[in-house]
């Protein structure tokens, strides 16, 4: 199995990158939607990102629109959003599909190394949080609900 930073992934600006310049690091991995009840989270992951980058923690978004078409924008207006309503300076990657036949390979990784309740393995919505150990491997899945600010002790203890 490939480490988890080799995977191909969307960068922003449309292009085919990966996560290697985060090997290494703690991540968490959010797929992320402008126009959600849950998009306030914003301001809690850039408050984790702040808190934390400099001891090899990173938050990683990844904007999906399959859930109510939450997440209609390009990326020039995704970025703009993030940036001026929620001041994110955090990566924020091109948007990408977490479901079904077109799901990004690395939210496939993700699910099968990390199901949801009952072992399921689709996202149920936006805001699902997976936290990533040094070592590259899913230690935890995290519901919509959850707030990012309560991950907080999760992500000290894997520092």
């Amino acid at each position: 199995m490939n480490a988890l930073t080799t995977i191909p992934v969307k960068a922003a600006d449309g292009s085919t990158t990966d996560l290697s310049a985060h090997e290494g690091q703690v991540l968490l991995i959010v797929n992320t939607a402008s126009k959600c009840g849950f998009t306030p989270q914003y301001a809690e992951l850039e408050a984790l990102w702040r808190d934390y980058r400099g001891r090899g923690f990173a938050v990683l978004a990844f904007p999906c629109n399959q859930f109510g078409a939450q997440e209609p924008g390009d990326a020039a207006e995704i970025a703009n959003f993030c940036s001026l309503t929620y001041d994110v300076s955090f990566p924020v990657f091109g948007k990408i599909d977490v479901n079904g036949a077109e799901a990004a390979p690395l939210f496939e990784r993700l699910k099968e190394e990390a199901p949801g309740l009952m072992g399921s393995k689709g996202i149920k919505w936006n805001f699902t949080k997976f936290l990533v150990n040094r070592e590259g491997q899913v230690v935890e899945r995290y519901a919509p609900t959850t707030k990012p600010a309560s991950l907080e002790g999760a992500i000290e203890a894997l520092l």
